[in-house]
């Protein structure tokens, strides 16, 4: 499915969120990604949709965001699921604090709420009272992985940078803090550290500004592929070619630049089984399982040439 086609489906499920539910056997779970500029998300709605497809006895909303800031289209997009009274909800959040109060909403109205792929903030969850399982894979020991296989090319006392994701997003949290646990292991030298918000523009400016301000450097940790793909044309337009790349979701794209060479690695989280596997679980619970708790942890594998 390409992604005008992708696109095209989620503007057409957020038209569907102003009618309410009908009256019907099958359960309806509505999907809430975030920003379907992102090929990791795209290959999740794909995954997703070919998941309710195959499984037949569901009927699967999904909605994405314009951009990975556009956390406000997230909650709009709960409150409509609210309003039509869905059986389930499956949310990334895009703002790990943000989307605390309108998942108790929904909750609240007897919604079942699924949070995977981003956790929601633990204070943030405290405050309000809340208590959800999340579902999804260890961004901390994922970014440690990349950084590894990062200071095992540079050796110790490497000069390195991270491009991070959003502040205010779990995983964009733990996967700098997993790179900071591998240079702190391997004795790098970190140079700086700035967020590009998940972004491949924005990292290809922030990276071009860093990669002046640190001529040396020898190695950069993106916290995304979308920013890795940013990173790697800045290095292209500046004729650098010495300087080691890691990334993070393993998305096609980047996949001929690991191969050759342009990048040393990504992290692979498997988001077209990550989304379907959060819907399974929110089906069993509909169904009268059991309520999720704690950590359902989902695979991460290091991706290098």
């Amino acid at each position: 499915m390409t992604f005008t086609k992708i696109a095209a489906s989620a503007a057409a499920a957020i038209a569907l969120l102003a009618a309410p539910v009908m009256a019907q056997d099958k359960p309806v779970v509505g999907l809430v990604m975030k920003s379907l500029a992102n090929e990791f998300f795209q290959n999740m709605m794909e995954g997703a949709e070919a998941h309710a497809a195959q499984r037949g006895d569901y009927e699967l909303r999904a909605v994405g965001m314009q951009n990975e800031t556009d956390f406000e289209s997230q909650i709009n997009a709960v409150e409509n699921f609210i309003t039509q009274g869905v059986d389930a909800i499956v949310i990334a959040p895009a703002d790990s604090k943000a989307m605390v109060r309108p998942i108790k909403k929904a909750i609240a109205a007897g919604i079942t709420v699924v949070n995977f792929d981003v956790a929601l903030d633990a204070d943030a969850k405290a405050q309000q009272g809340l208590e959800l399982a999340f579902v999804g894979p260890d961004n901390r020991g994922g970014a440690k992985m990349a950084g590894d296989a990062l200071a095992e090319a540079l050796g110790a006392g490497g000069k390195v940078v991270i491009i991070e994701g959003n502040p205010s997003a779990d995983n964009a949290t733990q996967r700098r803090l997993g790179f900071e646990d591998a240079v702190a292991e391997h004795s790098l030298d970190l140079l700086d550290s700035r967020t590009a918000h998940w972004e491949t523009e924005e990292a290809n400016q922030v990276f071009s500004t860093m990669l002046t301000a640190h001529p040396d450097l020898q190695g950069v940790m993106a916290a995304n592929d979308s920013m890795a793909i940013g990173v790697v044309k800045a290095l292209e337009n500046a004729g650098r070619s010495d300087i080691i790349v890691v990334g993070f979701d393993a998305i096609p794209a980047v996949l001929p630049m690991i191969e050759d060479g342009r990048m040393l690695a990504s992290v692979d989280q498997f988001g077209q089984q990550m989304a379907a596997n959060a819907i399974d679980l929110a089906l069993e619970v509909v169904a009268g399982g059991p309520e999720l708790e704690g950590w359902v942890t989902t695979p991460i594998e290091l991706v290098t040439k």
